[in-house]
C-alpha cells in the first residue's frame, strides 16, 4: 500500500465527508482535504468543514492551515498535499483525498508540475482595469482566442484564473494548457482509486444544496460572518460562497432573503461546474446516492478498494490508475 491513494470527489452537499470517514475507519486511513476554502482559519460553517468531533475521529490534513488574510494557491496545495500524502503513507496508513475543488484534485492526480510562478504586475493591473470597465467576459473572450481549452474550464466570473491564464501566455508565449501538458510528462509516484458521488436526478441535488444552506444558517453561519466583518480577507478567501453575500447583507446592501437566495443559487452553480469538471475523468467510479442506500454505496466502494489495495506490488507500479474493469492502465 506504500503508493496507493483513495480519491473521493463529487459536487457540494453530496455526502463526501460521510463516505470518507467510513472508508478511513475501514481501511485505516487519514483524510486530506482538497478544498480551496477549507484551508482558511475562521471559514468553518460556510465551507462545510468536517466538525471537530469528526476530525478527532479521523485525522484530517490541509484544514485550517492558513489565516484568512493570506493567499493560498494551487502551487501551495500541490506541495502541501504531497507532504501530507507521504507522511500518511510513511505511517502505513492510507491517504484519502477528499474534495470538490477539481483543479486541485486533477492537478495532484495528474502530477502537474507548476513552473516557477512568474508574474507581471503591470500587465495584471492592466487586465484588472479592463475587467472593471468592460467586465470579465471581455477577458474570457480574449482567453478563448489564445487558449480555448483553459477558457472552456473556467467560469465567466472566475476573474482571478482568467487573468492568470492570460498572464502566463503574455509572459511565456505558451498557453496554460501547453504548460500543463509539458508538466505531465513525468508519471505520478502514486496509484489512485477514484470514487465519485452524484445524484441521478439533478433536482434532488439542488434540493439537498438548498437544505444544506438552510442548515448552515441554523448552525450560526451569519454569526460566523459577523465575526469576520473587521478582518481583512484575502482575495481568494473572499470568493468563498456565502461570505460575500452575507457581508452585503450586513452592510445593508441586500436583504436577508436576497442573500440567502444568492447563496443557494451560487452553490447550485458551483455544483454544476464541479460535475462538468469531474465528468471529464473516465477513471472515476460513479455511484448515484439517490438510487442506492448509503450502505449499498459504502459496500460497493469497500469491495472495489479492497481489490485495489490488495493488488500485488508488481501490478501497482507508480503512474497507474485502477479503472472500471479492474485492470491497471498507464495514466
Amino acid at each position: 500500500m506504500k503508493n496507493k491513494i483513495i480519491v473521493i470527489v463529487g459536487p457540494t452537499a453530496v455526502g463526501k465527508t460521510a463516505l470518507s470517514l467510513s472508508l478511513a475507519e475501514t481501511f485505516g486511513g487519514e483524510i486530506i482535504s482538497a478544498d480551496s476554502m477549507q484551508v482558511y482559519k475562521g471559514l468553518d460553517i460556510g465551507t462545510a468543514k468536517a466538525t471537530v468531533s469528526e476530525r478527532k475521529r479521523i485525522p484530517h490534513h490541509l484544514i485550517d492551515i492558513v489565516d484568512a488574510s493570506q493567499e493560498y494557491n494551487l502551487a501551495d496545495f500541490l506541495c502541501d498535499c504531497k507532504k501530507a500524502a507521504d507522511s500518511i503513507l510513511a505511517k502505513g496508513k492510507v491517504p484519502i483525498l477528499v474534495g470538490g475543488t477539481g483543479l486541485y484534485v486533477t492537478s495532484f492526480t495528474e502530477n502537474i508540475r507548476l513552473h516557477e510562478e512568474k508574474t507581471d504586475k503591470e500587465y495584471r493591473e492592466f487586465l484588472l482595469s479592463v475587467a472593471a470597465r468592460e467586465g470579465s467576459s471581455v477577458l474570457k473572450k480574449q482567453l478563448e482566442e489564445v487558449d480555448p481549452q483553459t477558457a472552456g474550464r473556467l467560469h465567466d466570473n472566475d476573474l482571478k484564473r482568467i487573468i492568470r491564464a492570460l498572464e502566463i501566455y503574455h509572459i511565456t508565449g505558451k498557453t496554460q494548457t501547453e504548460m500543463n501538458e509539458m508538466s505531465r510528462k513525468e508519471k505520478s509516484p502514486y496509484c489512485f482509486y477514484k470514487a465519485g458521488l452524484n445524484f441521478s436526478d439533478r433536482n434532488l441535488l439542488y434540493e439537498r444544496i438548498n437544505l444544506r444552506v438552510d442548515q448552515m444558517m441554523q448552525n450560526g453561519f451569519l454569526e460566523e460572518v459577523k465575526e469576520l466583518q473587521d478582518s481583512t480577507l484575502s482575495s481568494t478567501a473572499y470568493q468563498a460562497i456565502g461570505y460575500r453575500q452575507l457581508f452585503l447583507f450586513l452592510q445593508g446592501k441586500i436583504s436577508y432573503n436576497d442573500a440567502l437566495e444568492k447563496i443557494k443559487m451560487e452553490s447550485r452553480r458551483y455544483a454544476k461546474r464541479q460535475l462538468t469538471w469531474f465528468r471529464r475523468d473516465p477513471e472515476i467510479h460513479w455511484r448515484y446516492v439517490d438510487l442506492l442506500s448509503a450502505e449499498e454505496t459504502r459496500s460497493y466502494f469497500i469491495s472495489e478498494i479492497e481489490t485495489f489495495l490488495n493488488r500485488r506490488e508488481t501490478e501497482t507500479e507508480t503512474g497507474l490508475i485502477f479503472n472500471r474493469n479492474k485492470k491497471f492502465e498507464k495514466s
